[in-house]
């Protein structure tokens, strides 16, 4: 409970006024813990008739690990635009660059009771539809418990025994794709759920949202 304590610590202090960000659920901690870290939140925010996306990075620092804590009820389409440009930043900043630092995305372990990040490095968005035939691709809807492989949709489920039937060389041919009016919640689940099937989610550097 150490880390849940600190975050809400920084949660409250770190910003003008008080703001709450909902963080995504899951059943299993992919990584417990990270040192050397600087915060970026993004938060639900309401004007009108419109949701967006609120960043707050003032407290980031280029040289280290960076925790994204992303509130849940944002929809992708407003998340990786502002994920990308942090990307970008840190990415193009040669002078303070630190190569181990790392980006993860932060979630609550609802049975560990923890806070919990999942690395996300070396991923390369991409906000239009892949034009490649000769990959494999995972597509992944919103609000849904199937998934669709090359226009075939099984349940979530069965993805391990999809990807063991996969040669291990040709794992690099997999592209995931992503309904970008999914939430953050549902696109942080099912990367957990091919992460917990032990598959090396850096073989697949680029991931399609639209």
């Amino acid at each position: 409970m150490k880390y849940f304590t600190l975050f809400i610590a920084l949660l409250i202090f770190s910003c003008e006024e008080k703001k709450d960000v909902l963080l995504p659920k899951s059943n299993v901690s992919i990584v417990k813990d990270v040192q050397d870290h600087s915060p970026i939140y993004i938060f639900f925010k309401v004007e009108g008739k419109d949701t967006l996306a609120e960043v707050n990075r003032k407290n980031s620092i280029i040289s280290t690990n960076w925790i994204f804590n992303i509130d849940k009820r944002l929809p992708l389409k407003l998340v990786i635009p502002e994920v990308m440009k942090l990307q970008e930043k840190k990415r193009g900043d040669s002078a303070h660059k630190n190569e181990k630092a790392e980006n993860y995305y932060s979630y609550a372990d609802s049975v560990g009771k923890n806070l919990a990040f999942l690395p996300f490095t070396k991923v390369y968005y991409k906000t239009e539809k892949s034009t490649e035939t000769d990959k494999v691709v995972l597509r992944f809807k919103k609000q849904s418990n199937t998934v669709s492989i090359d226009n075939t949709d099984i349940q979530k489920t069965e993805i391990l025994n999809f990807i063991q039937r996969i040669d291990y060389t040709a794992q690099s041919q997999i592209i995931l794709l992503f309904d970008k009016n999914m939430s953050y919640e549902q696109y942080i689940q099912n990367k957990i759920l091919i992460q917990k099937f032990t598959y090396d989610l850096n073989k697949v550097p680029e991931e399609f949202i639209f």
